[in-house]
């Protein structure tokens, strides 16, 4: 399925009744996919379904008006318009539905997502980009309900810098910021935050953006009265309609049955965005929703008798097909052939797909059947080994988890047992769970060779005679280094650019290289780190920058569940290499200095997390990060930005390894291991320590994911033979992380004389100034008392209890 999605403007009458033709087959093979589809998963053979089912009409339409270099943000209703492009067939369809494994056949995410989550491939096999001014593109969706809007923002703003910004090679990204960034979400979901936030700041950015809402009038069994004021989003937004004295958005409004209207709507708005880099709303109305929500209930329980009436009388495949019929483009008896033999294609889809699934199965589980009977014609437990296999025979179509599961089982018959046969178990067993952990767990990372934690690291060089500057001046100079380095990099946030952010480590430079590549934004995190993934997937290296560590709270959606899984949910066939930059800990009060480390660290899992001690080594990250392509989380040491450190001469050279721990101090007596502006205090209490006799190691965690991938603490561990971690985090948290990968994943518990420890802040918030910090977080008195007693617990005589 290739149409050529061409617009009624360029073609001949002729030419746009074959179009129509084309347009009806393909909303009825959608259709028929989403009926097939629900009786599938009814049958058990899948898991769950949401379908596109009543949404084909205006899906062809913004299809028409999508050119090559565009990008969608859409949501798991759009599989009519992927079908309009070529991008999704029938029989790929259901092996979305089936969760099929094989990136050939289920192009969209493997398996690792529901069907109705849709991709394109942005990357060649190396990791290299395609040509994406070649292709039509789909951002990877995610579930979560608006979720997909602030990405949106970025993947518009992209066509902004590449027309206004000199300098960047667009080559493969973009035709001087032609490209239109098409977003899709339902009525429903324009409750979110995510949505009005990203409409905010598109009015205000004036970014080549439409924004398509299918009004189907419910979300789930709620109707639209209890989502949107008025009960009608376009006219609830009227107040961002632009005008002659003010800019804002484009708003249309139109049927989602009106064929015609659909065609010029999203013809007009393709044209106002790309041309003008005007926003535009599409509010497509009158909607349906045949077969309910998802195949989780029916929509027969929550609408009324005329409301199904309505919804049967205005579905927009029937009104399309009484148009043709109506203006004689075709007959009611040739669209019955061709509805007839997409019904057979569909069918016969499905059943290939369902072949194509099973058929690895079937295949190990013939290689099982076989083993299994060797080994239990070798076991005294033959009787329970041959109730596993003929339990496995009779499943005549078995999942992977069927064959892992039995086979598994068997072993633990053959306990105490040595012979080849169960050898071959094994080996059949390790070699199966293998394979499958990687197809389900592959890509969280990049694992191709030009990984950021292969970059080498290059040590910052100084002169004879080092100035010693603020550690501002430092990040300063360094970003000054890399914007001339990189053209396509660029940085924004709140207080970013004119004033040079917060602390000056910008100071100047939207001076030197311009308001869009430094620049301020409003108050809007969730959609600041939305600019940034959109920008990056599209070839632009961002710098995201939330002012504090705690306001990262604000974003942590759009961080976890779209910028950390983007490379895991497309089996590294997309990548958003998004630097975010913040800055935290050690300040006094609740709000300016938390530290929830334990959080990030876990729910950014798929990107890196870094906490430097100073702001060499925040420099010296960001260089290794801007040789690489994948996405981070940078938190700089908030009280060291006017500390003295010597300022380096090789800036935007020298690279801080990512993944590898620092020694700052070698001991013999206990390893304490720490990481950012806290850790300046364990390099001072370990001095005092000395003092009674105490001999410590000091560790910089500096990379907390990944953590010291060389083992390099259990190392230390082997020569001091105890153990402290000292983390502002709350207890559990970072700390808990810590000790998990230095205790059980390093086996460092072999080489422990005494009972490893943690020394977190307090569960609460820190409290406001001085001695509420002293009271609330890891003080030098706290940490040295710590230690202390740890070596009087193993060495009472030598340490005397102290209080």
């Amino acid at each position: 399925m290739k149409p050529n999605p061409s617009t009624s403007n360029d073609i001949s009458f002729d030419d746009f009744k074959s179009q129509i033709l084309q347009d009806y087959e393909t909303a009825v093979t959608s259709r028929e996919c989403s009926l097939m589809g629900r009786r599938e998963v009814l049958s058990g053979k899948a898991k769950f379904g949401i379908f596109g089912d009543g949404k084909e009409l205006p899906q062809l339409a913004m299809a028409r008006a999508f050119q090559d270099g565009d990008f969608r943000s859409g949501y798991y209703r759009d599989q009519t318009f992927m079908m309009a492009l070529g991008y999704l067939s029938p029989k790929a369809f259901f092996h979305g539905l089936y969760a099929t494994t094989d990136i050939e056949k289920e192009p969209m995410s493997a398996g690792r997502q529901m069907g109705g989550h849709f991709v394109t491939h942005s990357l060649n096999e190396d990791g290299s980009w395609k040509n994406l001014t070649a292709q039509k593109n789909s951002s990877a969706d995610i579930s979560c309900t608006a979720g997909q809007m602030p990405r949106l923002l970025g993947l518009a703003q992209a066509s902004k810098i590449y027309r206004h910004v000199e300098g960047i090679d667009q080559t493969n990204f973009s035709d001087n910021g032609n490209e239109v960034a098409w977003g899709t979400i339902g009525n429903a979901s324009t409750s979110e935050g995510h949505f009005f936030e990203t409409l905010n700041a598109a009015g205000v950015m004036q970014v080549p953006m439409v924004i398509s809402i299918w009004d189907d009038e419910y979300g789930i069994s709620v109707p639209s009265e209890y989502h949107t004021t008025k009960g009608d989003i376009s006219e609830a937004l009227s107040g961002l309609q632009r005008d002659e004295d003010h800019d804002g958005f484009e708003i249309l409004k139109v049927k989602g049955w009106d064929y015609t209207a659909l065609i010029h709507a999203f013809e007009n708005a393709s044209d106002i965005a790309r041309e003008e880099h005007v926003p535009v709303l599409i509010h497509v109305t009158e909607l349906t929703q045949p077969q309910g929500h998802s195949t989780s209930g029916s929509h027969e329980r929550y609408k009324s008798s005329e409301r199904l009436e309505w919804e049967r009388e205005n579905d927009c495949n029937k009104r399309f097909r009484e148009w043709i019929i109506d203006n004689g483009i075709s007959t009611e008896e040739e669209l019955k052939k061709v509805e007839r033999e997409i019904k057979h294609k569909v069918r016969a889809a499905k059943k290939e797909a369902w072949s194509e699934f099973l058929k690895p199965q079937l295949a190990a589980k013939k290689q099982l059947v076989q083993l299994l009977e060797k080994v239990a014609k070798q076991s005294p437990n033959r009787a329970f080994i041959d109730k596993i296999k003929n339990d496995l025979i009779a499943t005549e179509e078995p999942l992977k988890k069927d064959l892992a599961s039995k086979s598994r089982k068997a072993l633990r018959y053959l306990l105490g047992e040595s012979n080849p046969e169960k050898k071959q178990l094994q080996e059949w067993i390790n070699d199966f769970v293998r394979t499958n952990e990687f197809e389900y767990g592959s890509h969280l990372y990049n694992e191709l060779d030009n990984k950021a934690t292969n970059v080498q690291a290059i040590p910052p060089t100084y002169p004879n005679e080092a100035n010693q500057v603020d550690g501002r001046v430092i990040l300063r100079d360094n970003f000054d280094a890399l914007f001339s380095k990189y053209p396509e990099a660029l940085v924004f946030g709140e207080d970013t650019g004119n004033i040079g952010d917060v602390n000056q480590g910008l100071e100047g430079l939207q001076n030197k290289y311009g308001e869009l590549r430094v620049s301020d934004t409003g108050i809007r995190e969730t959609s600041i780190i939305g600019q940034g993934i959109g920008m990056a997937l599209r070839g632009l290296r961002p710098i995201a920058e939330i002012q504090y560590l705690d306001y990262i709270l604000y974003a942590i959606q759009t961080l976890s569940d779209d910028l950390a899984t983007l490379m895991y949910r497309t089996v590294g066939k997309q990548k958003a290499p998004l630097i975010v930059r913040t800055r935290g800990h050690r300040l006094e009060g609740i709000w300016h200095s938390g530290s929830p480390m334990g959080g990030l660290i876990h729910l950014l899992r798929g990107m890196y997390v870094l906490a430097p001690r100073n702001m060499t080594q925040a420099a010296g990250f960001y260089n290794t990060l801007m040789k690489s392509d994948e996405p981070a989380l940078v938190i700089e040491s908030l009280n060291g930005y006017r500390l003295k450190e010597n300022m380096p001469s090789n800036l935007g050279e020298f690279c801080t390894p990512i993944g590898k721990v620092e020694t700052l101090k070698e001991g013999t007596d206990i390893t304490l291991l720490s990481y950012g502006s806290t850790l300046r205090i364990v390099e001072k209490v370990a001095q005092d320590l000395l003092e009674v006799g105490i001999d410590a190691e000091v560790i910089d965690a500096q990379s907390l994911l990944p953590f010291d991938l060389n083992h390099d603490v259990v190392k230390s561990l082997e020569k001091t033979n105890r153990f402290l971690v000292i983390d502002e985090d709350v207890p559990g948290g970072c700390s808990a992380y810590l000790m998990q990968e230095v205790i059980e994943k390093q086996g460092g518990y072999r080489f422990l004389d005494s009972a490893p420890q943690t020394l977190s802040a307090k569960a609460h918030r820190p409290a406001y100034a001085s001695d509420g910090d002293y009271f609330s977080k890891p003080n030098a008195e706290d940490i040295f008392e710590k230690v202390y007693q740890i070596m009087n617990e193993s060495d009472p005589k030598s340490y005397p209890a102290l209080r």
